[in-house]
């Protein structure tokens, strides 16, 4: 909504502010600014001259002009202009030499076309009045000779626009702005809609309404004798211009001008084009409407509909029918105000993707006391500047509707915002915003938090917060504001207006024993250890695409395969859930890589959707009338798939960056499987890891990740065709690892260990085995066999060749030997190694390497 500060101060006696200091007042009572613009304020030296005389110049592709004219100055101007829609004895703007029109667009004196052209006579575009640039702008024959136009047109302006949100939709007028102005500035709010029609004298044109679902008001108002030639006047055009609506006629411009300054949406129908009593229904099925925009919709039996004898003339609330439109012939015009169903044009403005002005004020909740009033504005207006004879009588066709009203305990704002507000502020404030506010608990108004209306009252908490009748207050809110149906929607009323800026910061007090569970410490502390191993951590979409299945070289009985399919996907090609982690963070390498970050490392954790077996295909879809039933709740729990946590990481590129300290070090398989031993550590369990076949990974450099013997994940180099269907660089690795599965295995609470004060007794021992042992069972060998004295061992070297024999690796080991209760003797360690070494000899045939 755009807001000209000279439109608000029409209705608020608003002090000595600027634009900035008024939005700050509105951004304070909670409405959301979107900008400030200036107009005019740059433009100067525009006068007002009258044009003497017109010499045609000949011999141009175009209408060429030479005026004089006069400017109030000791001789006339001579201009060149190609406009020719005025003529001599016309009185125009005209900006001298050294003037400036808005942008900062200099004008001074020039030869051009063989004649000097001292200024330059303006247009509407050109004074930042509209996009009109069909000719210059010919002012009343009336208006003074060398008057400022700047002062004249009033171009000087502010504009304030503000973001309406549904909840606030009086706001999308200048009644409804000026009003949250004048309470926030403490001044005198005149209603632009605070006039007394004339007592209705007999129905107009004949209406009725046949849904009072759809409509409860119609109001129907006719003028006969309309120049559709009048055009609109100049303070009415620049004022639909800085409010962002384009000046179309005069009688659009009038319907276009009550409904920013009122709220109320009008419409203008060709008396002579309908035919028979106006009914204001639902539509048939099959029935259809040409709309103003030249578009023929099919109507749906939902959308509410203003028709004659011909059928269906408009779409109500949202847009005109084509065959009623006022035209250039129309003198004898029909105006419409109407409340309809905000809910019922908010769907039909939906279904048929028209979202108009009109559409956007009814959705949100326009005044159901307006229509008359703005029906009476609207042929006042049409009659003042078109030349109209406005019609005695008015047809008002109406639904009884009760006010809603709503009781509450008068220190309930003071509950909910934790500030001590008096009962005298709580009803200043209320009747600030336009309610009416009686003490007591209105026996209209049920006991049981209801009223007769329907509408939730605060009856239920006078009984929760043990308030007596006297503390109780019962509150009308204004026809205007159809969005306060609760007590807390009037606790919010009182707050805003008193100021958030006066709400305490005080943080909550944490209970004791709450807090992080096991589960969500565990995924912080591994998500830290990844980030601070080098790792950066992705989002990705959970939705894959059925091809990502064949990318990865899924086999057919895979269970990855069997996924969840969206029944409004985001994208058609993306529409099922995520089984694995790696797709999403696959692609997502692949669009850094191709961005120019060649040494990537990235990680994820979230869940992953895995189908229950016999879980049926589609949830049940229950209704909001009632609470389900614990059954019904059972077969929606039953239809969700297992959603197991889990994290994945992804390498390419370098691992170790190089530098000037010398060369850095390639990403492998081994950084992904080390990733995995991070993330169990944090777990506090250690790794099995043995090779496996397990696509997307390389057959040969896959391995399997194990807890005991439930497995936990896979990590390991992708397969080659794997990085060709992603376009990956070559060599990339991946690790992906269920972090449920370790948290189901976590062991208690860490117990401190004792700590020996005896030292420590190193053992270095190098065997052979062969080369395609895993490393990790000559490990576990030499820990079975060392015994309890073992405290630490390290694996710090590897060796293949001519020394060792062909088929042959050797690895060598530190291992730290130490005991609580004293220190240990060179006899005791070397029988703790030759068992390890024993151990290993028979368990995967190692030999002990001689020097």
């Amino acid at each position: 909504m755009k807001v000209p500060l000279s439109w608000l101060r029409e209705y608020v006696d608003l002090p000595a502010v600027t634009a900035h200091e008024v939005a700050d007042k509105l951004t304070a009572a909670g409405l959301k600014l979107e900008s400030i613009s200036s107009h005019g304020h740059d433009v100067k030296n525009v006068v007002v001259g009258e044009v003497l005389e017109i010499e045609e110049l000949t011999g141009f592709k175009k209408p060429i002009r030479h005026c004089k004219v006069e400017t109030g100055e000791a001789t006339p101007r001579e201009i060149v202009c190609g406009a020719t829609n005025f003529s001599a004895g016309d009185r125009v703007p005209v900006v001298l030499p050294g003037g400036v029109l808005p942008g900062g667009f200099e004008v001074g004196a020039r030869k051009t076309y063989g004649r000097m052209s001292e200024g330059m006579i303006c247009s509407e575009r050109e004074l930042g009045l509209g996009d009109e640039h069909g000719g210059i702008m010919v002012l009343p024959p009336d208006t003074p000779i060398g008057a400022d136009v700047v002062e004249l047109l009033g171009l000087r302006d502010e504009v304030i626009e503000l973001e309406i949100t549904p909840d606030i939709g009086y706001a999308l007028s200048i009644r409804g702005v000026a009003r949250e102005v004048a309470t926030a500035f403490g001044v005198e709010f005149r209603d632009p809609a605070g006039i007394e029609p004339p007592a209705e004298t007999g129905p107009s044109w004949p209406a009725s309404i046949a849904d009072p679902t759809a409509c409860d008001r119609f109001v129907l108002r006719e003028v006969r004798g309309f120049d559709p030639a009048a055009q609109s006047p100049l303070w009415m055009r620049v004022r639909l211009t800085r409010a962002g609506m384009r000046p179309v006629s005069l009688a659009v411009d009038i319907t276009n001008y009550l409904m920013l300054e009122l709220g109320q949406p009008l419409h203008a129908f060709d008396r002579g084009k309908l035919s028979g009593e106006i009914v204001v229904r639902r539509a048939v099925a099959g029935e259809r409407l040409e709309t103003l925009d030249h578009v023929v919709r099919e109507l749906d039996p939902d959308d509410i509909l203003i028709t004659d004898q011909s059928g269906p003339i408009s779409m109500a609330g949202t847009m005109g029918g084509l065959e009623t439109e006022i035209s250039g012939s129309s003198t004898d015009i029909v105006i419409e105000a109407a409340h309809f169903s905000a809910t019922g044009i908010s769907r039909e403005s939906r279904r048929h993707g028209l979202v108009s002005e009109a559409s956007k004020r009814f959705e949100r909740g326009v005044d159901r006391e307006l229509p008359l009033v703005a029906s009476w504005r609207a042929v006042q207006l049409l009659a003042e500047l078109g030349g109209a004879t406005i019609q005695a009588g008015v047809t008002h066709a109406e639904v009884e509707v009760s006010p809603a009203r709503i009781a509450i305990p008068a220190g309930y704002p003071s509950t909910v915002a934790g500030v001590d507000y008096s009962r005298d502020t709580v009803i200043t404030r209320l009747e600030q915003v336009g309610c009416v506010v009686t003490a007591g608990n209105d026996p209209a108004v049920r006991k049981g938090g209801v009223d007769p209306t329907g509408v939730v009252t605060g009856g239920a908490l006078a009984a929760k917060l043990a308030v007596t009748g006297d503390d109780m207050i019962t509150v009308t809110p204004p026809s205007w504001r159809p969005d306060l149906t609760d007590p807390n929607d009037l606790a919010e009323e009182v707050i805003r207006l008193e100021g958030y800026e006066s709400l305490p910061s005080v943080l909550p007090a944490a209970p004791a024993g709450a807090g992080l569970t096991e589960g969500q410490r565990l995924r912080r502390r591994v998500g830290r250890a990844l980030a601070e191993g080098g790792y950066v951590e992705v989002l990705s979409y959970p939705f894959i695409s059925p091809d990502d299945f064949d990318r990865l070289l899924l086999p057919a009985e895979d269970a990855r395969r069997h996924a969840m399919r969206l029944a409004n996907p985001l994208s058609e090609d993306e529409p099922l859930m995520r089984t694995t982690l790696l797709p999403g963070l696959l692609k997502t390498l692949v669009r850094n890589v191709g961005r120019g970050f060649s040494d990537v490392a990235l990680f994820e954790t979230g869940p992953v959707y895995r189908p229950r077996e016999g879980a049926p295909e589609v949830a049940p879809v229950l209704g909001v009338e009632r609470r389900p039933t614990a059954e019904e709740l059972a077969s929606i729990e039953a239809a969700l798939p297992d959603q197991p946590l889990r994290v994945a990481v992804v390498l390419a590129g370098e691992f170790e960056r190089s530098g000037w300290w010398g060369g850095g070090r390639a990403a492998s398989w081994a950084d992904a499987v080390q990733a995995a031993r991070l993330v169990a550590g944090e777990a506090r369990l250690e790794l099995s890891i043995s090779a496996d076949q397990h696509e997307p990974w390389h057959p040969g450099r896959c391995a399997a990740l194990y807890v005991g013997d439930t497995l936990v994940g896979h990590a390991g180099e992708l397969h080659p065709r794997v990085i060709e269907a992603y376009g990956l660089p070559k060599r990339t690795a991946a690790m992906e690892l269920e972090i449920s599965r370790l948290e189901a295995a976590m062991p208690g609470p860490v117990q401190t260990p004792a700590v020996s004060a005896y030292p420590v007794a190193t053992q270095d021992v190098a065997l052979i085995v062969p080369d395609f042992t895993p490393v990790a069972d000559v490990e576990a060998a030499l820990r079975d066999g060392a015994g309890e004295l073992l405290e630490s061992i390290r694996l710090f070297d590897v060796y293949a060749g001519e020394q060792v024999g062909e088929g042959n690796k050797s690895l060598a080991y530190t291992m730290r030997f130490r005991a609580a209760d004293r220190t240990l003797t060179v006899e005791e360690t070397t029988a703790a190694r030759d068992a390890a070494v024993a151990m290993a000899a028979d368990r995967v045939g190692a030999q002990l390497r001689s020097a």
